[in-house]
């Protein structure tokens, strides 16, 4: 898709008029710190290399983020609590499980060193993280440094460590996103392979909770790569021209039953879906997994994160048009339901306990880019009524 029809379809959109968005949390960067007297704490000195990417709601609404270390390796912490009572000032943030445990010189294969992706299961009470290993400065993941590890949300403690090292390059992989079918306890993981690009190694992980095995499928699929001649648009503008972003799967999400599994391509237009059945088949190959995937349509938009809701809608963040596309299963529906021009580059999004919605918007091509300055930060969650109980979470 070319970047005037991407233009194109991002006015047409406004034109037609969507659902409204209500900024409902507004941070001016990260905290570590603790508050002194009911007063905002001291930002995070290198808080513009901390962007709050990742998001995700227990079942007490209690709000757990990450702050990926792609820009500096200098956060104190990968994964956090984020404490939503506080609305403005510096996101105050809580190292989970604790700050030694994300300590980026600890152990590779215990400590927590780059989470940008990780699912928080209602059903068990844990929090997969998933690790991407290397950190920035890195041209490499240290041995190990490539896992999943399971976490116990009440005491923190690791439940299970699942290595990702035998499924996953050290150097090209970027392991991005997961998804995780709690009742069967196996997660999807996407494989971007942004590091290896122009050559992405793409490919889809699964990951068995019970044998502690990971399997990798679909490797290099053409379903799973970047799209020749499509170009990332966001806010009118090519993202990082003369050295375009090239990022192949990128969201990942399960219907509530858990028997279909959807994906994205951030430098792509279209959504794909599979039945989970023929992916948990280990002696499935590429070419019989490869026939069952359907091609669900275009998105409008190029895109980050996708979420399901309890109903089976998935909605996708659309960076091109500042917004939330649904796609309704049901009748096979495509439309953008919300969209707001405060909204830079919307990334994870995740459903409240009450039904709603709300997603990160920190602006993180222009952060990657390094074209932020430091004190100008915003990192900002956006909420969408979806849901039957929104009045009691505000």
């Amino acid at each position: 898709m070319a970047l005037a029809a991407l233009a194109i379809f991002s006015t047409a959109a406004h034109a037609a008029g969507t659902a409204p968005l209500e900024r409902w949390r507004s941070y001016a960067g990260v905290s570590w710190e603790p508050s002194k007297d009911g007063a905002d704490p001291a930002p995070f000195a290198a808080s513009v290399s901390a962007p709050i990417a990742g998001l995700h709601f227990d079942a007490q609404a209690t709000a757990y983020v990450s702050t990926p270390r792609l820009v500096s390796a200098g956060a104190p912490a990968t994964l956090n609590t984020l404490d939503t009572r506080v609305k403005t000032g510096p996101a105050r943030l809580t190292a989970f499980p604790s700050a030694e445990r994300n300590a980026v010189a600890g152990v590779p294969d215990q400590s927590l060193r780059n989470v940008l992706g990780f699912h928080v299961d209602r059903k068990n009470g844990w929090l997969w993280a998933l690790d991407m290993g290397f950190v920035a400065g890195e041209s490499e993941a240290p041995a190990g440094a490539q896992k999943v590890l399971v976490l116990d949300l009440k005491s923190g403690r690791t439940v299970k460590r699942i290595a990702l090292d035998g499924v996953a390059d050290r150097k090209g992989s970027f392991l991005n996103d997961i998804a995780v079918d709690e009742r069967r306890r196996v997660a999807y993981i996407s494989d971007s392979g942004m590091r290896s690009a122009p050559n992405n190694m793409v490919g889809l992980i699964v990951v068995d909770f019970a044998s502690g095995q990971a399997r990798r499928v679909l490797d290099r699929h053409p379903s799973l790569q970047v799209e020749a001649g499509v170009k990332v648009v966001s806010h009118g503008a090519e993202v990082w021209p003369g050295n375009p972003l090239l990022l192949g799967i990128n969201g990942v999400a399960l219907s509530p039953d858990g028997r279909t599994l959807y994906w994205t391509v951030t430098t792509g237009t279209r959504v794909h879906a599979v039945a989970t059945a023929i992916l948990r088949k280990a002696d499935a190959g590429d070419e019989r997994i490869s026939a069952a995937i359907r091609d669900l349509g275009a998105v409008g938009g190029n895109t980050d994160g996708i979420v399901t809701d309890a109903k089976g809608a998935l909605y996708i963040t659309d960076v091109t048009r500042n917004g939330i596309v649904k796609y309704e299963p049901r009748n096979g529906t495509m439309s953008l339901i919300a969209s707001d021009e405060g909204v830079h580059w919307p990334d994870t999004p995740a459903i409240l306990p009450g039904g709603d919605l709300v997603f990160t918007s920190s602006s993180l091509n222009s952060h990657f880019a390094g074209s932020v300055k430091s004190g100008d930060e915003r990192y900002d969650l956006w909420r969408l009524p979806i849901g039957k109980r929104s009045a009691r979470l505000r």
